[in-house]
């Protein structure tokens, strides 16, 4: 697959379905000549946050034991109890958002490897992926100091980063008629395809080979 045309990862951090995605992901980000770029969209942060209410908890409880039946992906009983069934907390992208812009402003190429801490933090460990002092520590924790003090003290400069990435974002959703995330837009400008969504979920290899033919 070298050569291949660029491949455009459209998501949003607090995605239980882009959470579920992260196999396949990886095991396209790892193949050579692959072009990978992650665009989040702030799907959920903003005019998208809602209250974690228990009507939310338990329709993201529901969709997590799908995800977790399809892709094998963790979504541990910590989670549940401590993240789900927090009411005093937003389901608010935003802090998330914001630090992976943090991390693609100064390290670019440790986004992915951030998304994947920030996912395991939440699904797995229980972390409170909304609270910027949890997510300051995580991006040190990963080596990151330069990430970690930007989120730390956001300035207009990363305010603007942010607007403007998860803008792209959404423009490139609607311009793709994507529904919603996660999802796979390959190639640019006229030569650009929407990749089924289904592709994501179970193994990498039939989404290798839709790659492979284009």
């Amino acid at each position: 697959m070298t050569a291949s045309p660029p491949i455009t990862y459209l998501f949003d951090p607090l995605c239980g379905w882009c959470y579920g995605a992260s196999p396949v992901l990886d095991r396209l980000a790892a193949l050579p000549g692959v072009a990978l770029e992650l665009a989040p969209t702030g799907l959920f942060s903003g005019p998208g946050a809602r209250p974690m209410d228990a009507g939310m908890a338990a329709h993201a409880w529901s969709n997590d034991q799908r995800i977790a039946r399809l892709t094998g992906q963790t979504f541990s009983e910590a989670y549940r109890r401590q993240v789900l069934g927090d009411a005093t907390r937003r389901f608010d992208s935003g802090p998330a958002t914001l630090a992976l812009v943090a991390v693609a402003e100064t390290a670019p190429g440790q986004e992915h490897a951030a998304l994947k801490a920030i996912q395991q933090a939440r699904y797995v460990d229980a972390a409170d992926i909304t609270d910027v002092s949890v997510l300051t520590r995580l991006l040190a924790a990963l080596d990151l100091p330069e990430a970690a003090a930007r989120l730390a003290a956001p300035d207009a400069a990363l305010l603007d980063a942010m607007r403007r990435r998860t803008a792209g974002s959404q423009a490139l959703m609607q311009a793709m008629g994507a529904q919603g995330v996660p999802a796979l837009v390959v190639g640019r400008g006229a030569h650009r395809r929407l990749m089924p969504a289904s592709l994501l979920f179970g193994g990498a290899d039939a989404l290798l080979a839709s790659l492979a033919a284009t």
